[in-house]
């Protein structure tokens, strides 16, 4: 699928984005659900820890909705290839929405309680791998990419809300909170049911073979061809240091705040300064940068996102914290969503289900990682040293990802040959073979970022 604007013209607007009749149902389905999912995680740690009295049980119940990524979310991502997009997030929406009704019947046991929660969140990776195959399939151009910041901006602001939203909820009543959210799920599945068109599965019945050996394709396509393992590790890598503020926070907050400084209200700050960072980044350079501009500061942006973390070394105060991240979040926000526009054109339409497992799971991997390796460090060094060296080395391993970034001829080809791929006339889901440069072979698609990520948005 080629780009249909021409790379001199300006950026896609909102007006056109939202013009798409079924992008804007899946756009307000998408908010919905986000926002529910926060109320939802706000408002069950209360209710386990009134349960339990136990701060354990109340993190597990937080933690558990990254399990199914970390378990299994390639394979469950990749039944949405299988299947109807429009029929596969209609049917987890549903399941979602019942599960979280049981979840709220007041005296469940924790154990129930944390079962029907990791059910619950089974229906995550298939629901949002149709979502994100079904975009380029709604949006064409550089509307695609203006659309991937909205959702992404979206997703991190409906985080913020959400936690706001269910923290108030959870001190009156945390089953009411549950039952907004299997509430948020109903409408969802309603406006995708009315407002998305049926579209037929990616993969044909003849071409399936088994559920393990087409997730690996999924794997093969990313890692094997040089386009999309470029953008794969540039959004691997932009993980890696862009989330160590936020995950640090409340230690930082406390151990850097003077005299008189609350250190609930410094943590909050540095918590909320990427999220808002990555919001007015997305919202900005996609509707204020033109298509090859964005495209020409992929480079510099990856460059520029770890490297103004680097001043944490100097040990400045929560607000200057803040801020660093704040413009850590604007930077990923410019790069993100033209890397993921760019991953999905590159990628046959049979593979689109499949690589965002791919990517999701990693994202969740890799910021996992990153906040338990800086929180180790920061067992034996201050919290200050352990953020800025990590953030230089990130310096480092953007210039080297910058450097092998491909040439704008290697993109276009790639482009080209998926946009001309048709899945129906290849043999039943062949194994990806890995392209060598030149030979415009490609396939691949683009997780949002994390909802904190996300997200891969």
């Amino acid at each position: 699928m080629s780009d249909e604007r021409p790379s001199q013209e300006g950026p896609a607007t909102f007006r056109e984005v939202f013009a798409q009749r079924e992008y804007g149902a899946v756009f307000t389905a998408s908010a919905l659900s986000w926002i529910g999912d926060f109320i939802a995680k706000a408002a069950v740690t209360v209710l386990v820890y009134r349960e339990t009295h136990s701060v354990a049980y109340s993190a597990a119940a937080f933690a558990v909705s990254f399990l199914p990524w970390l378990i299994g979310g390639p394979l469950l991502a990749t039944l949405a290839e299988r299947y109807r997009y429009r029929s596969v997030m209609v049917a987890c929406d549903l399941i979602r929405m019942v599960l979280m009704a049981l979840v709220a019947i007041p005296g469940n046991e924790p154990w129930l309680i944390l079962c029907l929660l990791f059910a619950t969140t089974l229906a995550n990776p298939p629901s949002q791998a149709a979502r994100s195959a079904l975009m380029p399939l709604i949006l064409t151009g550089d509307r695609l990419v203006v659309g991937l910041s909205l959702n992404s901006s979206t997703a991190q602001a409906a985080q913020v809300l959400g936690y706001l939203i269910g923290a108030a909820l959870a001190t009156f009543d945390p089953t009411l909170a549950l039952l907004v959210n299997a509430a948020t799920f109903a409408l969802s599945a309603v406006l995708v049911r009315l407002g998305v068109r049926d579209r037929p599965p990616a993969m044909t019945s003849a071409h399936r073979s088994h559920l393990l050996r087409e997730t690996g394709d999924g794997f093969r396509i990313v890692f094997g061809t040089p386009v999309l393992r470029a953008i794969a590790l540039l959004v691997f890598s932009a993980m890696l240091f862009s989330i160590v503020p936020e995950g640090l926070a409340a230690a930082w907050a406390r151990e850097g705040v003077n005299d008189g400084v609350d250190s609930g209200a410094a943590q909050a700050v540095i918590m909320a300064a990427n999220p808002v960072g990555f919001i007015v980044g997305g919202l900005l350079v996609g509707r204020a940068v033109a298509p090859a501009r964005r495209l020409a500061l992929i480079r510099p942006l990856a460059v520029l996102a770890p490297l103004v973390l680097v001043p944490s070394l100097l040990d400045p105060p929560p607000l200057v914290v803040a801020l660093l991240a704040g413009l850590c979040g604007f930077a990923v926000a410019g790069l993100l969503p033209v890397a993921n526009g760019l991953f999905v054109r590159a990628l046959p339409n049979g593979y689109r289900a499949r690589a965002f497992g791919v990517m999701a799971t990693g994202v969740q991997v890799i910021q996992g990682f990153a906040v338990l390796a800086t929180g180790l460090l920061a067992e034996h060094f201050p919290i200050p040293v352990v953020v800025g060296g990590w953030s230089a080395a990130g310096v480092l391993l953007m210039l080297l990802t910058a450097a092998r970034w491909p040439k704008r001829a290697a993109i276009d080809a790639a482009v080209e040959s998926a946009g001309n791929a048709d899945p129906a006339a290849r043999p039943a889901e062949p194994r990806p073979r890995p392209a060598t440069p030149g030979d415009g072979h490609a396939g691949g698609q683009p997780g949002e970022r994390g909802r904190a990520s996300q997200a891969v948005s």
